[in-house]
């Protein structure tokens, strides 16, 4: 750049030059943002020839890079790139296959667990990875609170947690724990976070980011990107590709437009509407995968913390289980999956997708509440709200039937079941008042009980007993606001039959009590199961050959339950022979050469400056 401006002073009046050079000044710091990027991903733009970077367009925030703290599938997904566990899923199947752990062994009564851990490995600042620092995670969250925020439910029955020597890891359980051999749990280096005090306010910026799996996090700029090297020393053998990198858009047709344009390479959460639209589009290859995600509507039954103390704003007529019954049968499942995905998803059913086929259930035909306005009508005029002169609702005190629905505002989904839903209730006398937010503040008023109605959903895991407890008593916030609630059920019923899958190690045994579990769910319902929506995803076939997926039966590449798509993604030759001039750096140049011609007109720069900071969303 400074060569350039040196060659240009010496053929522009200095009026121009002046005015170019503030104009300069303040539009490269907008131009050249990292949601531009070279075809090679580097944010200067120069990258090393035949390095290759893998360029992955992400519509949600991550709410935190504390693996204690982070939930959110943008922020998990990262966890598993950069943080080991002990066990991790196949490709193939999801089946339970070694990680850091090499095996493991169980006493006879099932309450004592030995894990062998693998030598060799290191922390990526060349520090080994040791049996101490698996144990200090898990006591970390069995002492400390903030700590269990987000996998908490992993050790909530751990009694001790011990590390013999570097290579064992000891674990007591006071009764015995199916889900052992699934701990999907990232472990953390010891002689870095034992020197993090408060967890709660630690935020895990500092770059690099100490981890040991096939990636390293070293640049990271809040609502924009996050980049991540290859580790040429990860024990499984270095990545594929050089370098990872996450790019924020607000929006799905943001990314869509990015990857026609060549400026990211994978687009993940397409909308039916992009899907469809990109089929034939050159260079680009579509991904269809049954999902492991479930999308909820959650009616909140009077939102309470671990105390039994009341929270919130629900609305008090939510309390009544028979309302919630009528709400159901008023929301019709198989418009929405032909509406709002356009086909590319199923009716929503049990609590658990049907991509789990044995944990799968399906309220049985005395069981169902099929969509009936009529039958929804009834039910309330039965349970004692009738309509008021104005057509509304009234539950017994005489307050109308006026529910807040909070949706994820940049979520088109969310958009287009709100606008279905709140017709759909306006025909039983509800009236509905759309509120969308931010994927923040969504988290925020979920686990503050601050909503009538909320979009909720979660991606299952091939062991579903993270989402199950979701929905016990236990999962509440306590009264400080730590907890990670869903629809604040707090049955004893469910609870009893949470516990008992939890301590069964007949598979049989367990898989019924799943789903008598979400059978309890189905009658209590807190948590309307909408669909499950495919994984729609594209990616630009010109820089990538395939990537592996998750199963490998009807999979998908991105937010699985491992690393397998982003470590094994198959560049092609074009993606390692891309010079990194072709990206945003080249177009930046084109931009200031604009710019400096169009400081002979001094009168047209204001107009100019104001037309071109519109570069993209």
């Amino acid at each position: 750049m400074g060569v350039r401006s040196a060659g240009v002073r010496a053929r522009f009046p200095r009026a121009a030059v002046a005015v170019t050079a503030v104009i300069t000044g303040l539009l490269l710091p907008a131009v050249l943002t990292p949601r531009a990027l070279s075809a090679n991903g580097s944010e200067d733009g120069s990258g090393q020839a035949g390095e290759v970077t893998l360029r992955v367009g992400i519509q949600q925030e991550f709410d935190s890079l504390n693996p204690f703290l982070g939930f959110s599938r943008a922020a998990t997904e990262v966890f598993r790139l950069i943080y080991p566990t002990l066990t991790t899923h196949s490709s193939e199947d999801f089946s339970v296959v070694p990680e850091l752990a090499t095996d493991w062994e169980a006493s006879r009564d099932k309450l004592t667990w030995t894990f062998h851990i693998r030598e060799g490995v290191k922390w990526s600042d060349g520090e080994p990875v040791t049996a101490h620092d698996v144990a200090y995670t898990f006591n970390r969250m069995m002492t400390d609170s903030a700590a269990a925020t987000a996998n908490g439910n992993y050790v909530d029955n751990f009694a001790e947690v011990s590390a013999p020597d570097d290579g064992r890891v000891v674990i007591r359980t006071e009764t015995p724990q199916a889900t052992m051999r699934s701990l999907a749990v990232p472990i953390v280096p010891e002689h870095v976070w034992s020197r993090v005090d408060d967890v709660a306010d630690f935020a895990n910026r500092e770059m690099p980011i100490v981890g040991s799996g096939p990636f390293e996090v070293t640049g990271y700029r809040p609502q924009q990107y996050l980049t991540l090297e290859a580790d040429e020393d990860f024990w499984r053998g270095a990545p594929t590709i050089d370098r990872l990198r996450f790019v924020n858009f607000e929006n799905s047709d943001a990314a869509v437009q990015a990857l026609r344009k060549g400026e990211i390479d994978v687009a993940r959460k397409l909308t039916p509407a992009q899907f469809d639209a990109l089929k034939g589009a050159e260079d680009i290859e579509r991904v269809k995968g049954k999902g492991r995600r479930f999308y909820e509507l959650v009616l909140n039954p009077g939102a309470a913390n671990s105390a039994g103390e009341p929270i919130g704003t629900g609305h008090p007529a939510l309390r009544d289980v028979r309302v919630r019954r009528a709400l159901d049968r008023a929301i019709d499942r198989s418009e929405l999956v032909e509406r709002v995905l356009g086909g590319h998803g199923t009716v929503g059913a049990g609590y658990l997708p049907p991509i789990f086929r044995k944990y799968h259930w399906s309220p049985p035909p005395g069981q169902r509440r099929p969509f009936s306005l009529e039958a929804a009508n009834r039910a309330l005029d039965e349970a004692g709200y009738p309509r008021g002169p104005d057509g509304t609702r009234r539950d017994p005190s005489g307050r109308p039937l006026n529910f807040e629905f909070v949706l994820h505002g940049d979520s088109s989904t969310d958009a287009l079941v709100g606008k279905f839903v709140k017709e759909w209730l306006s025909e039983i006398g509800i009236e509905v008042s759309l509120q969308p937010v931010s994927d923040n503040q969504v988290n925020q008023r979920t686990t503050a009980g601050d909503f009538d109605m909320v979009i909720s959903g979660w991606s299952v895991n091939p062991d579903p007993d993270y989402v199950l407890r979701l929905q016990t008593c236990g999962a509440r916030p306590d009264p400080g606001g730590g907890g990670l609630p869903d629809s604040f059920l707090c049955d004893e019923r469910y609870d009893e039959l949470y516990a008992r899958q939890l301590a069964e190690f007949d598979r049989d045994a367990r898989v019924d009590l799943v789903k008598r579990a979400q059978r309890r769910f189905h009658e209590m319902a807190t948590g309307l199961i909408l669909f499950y929506p495919n994984a729609l995803e594209a990616y630009r076939s010109d820089r990538f050959a395939g990537f592996e997926k998750q199963p490998a039966d009807q999979g998908v590449i991105t937010a699985q339950q491992g690393y397998w798509g982003y470590y094994r993604a198959e560049p092609t030759e074009r993606a390692r022979t891309a010079g990194g001039g072709d990206g945003y750096r080249s177009a930046a140049f084109v931009i200031v050469g604009v710019l400096l011609l169009g400081a002979l007109a001094v009168v047209s720069v204001s107009a100019h400056r104001r037309r071109t900071a519109e570069h993209r969303e």
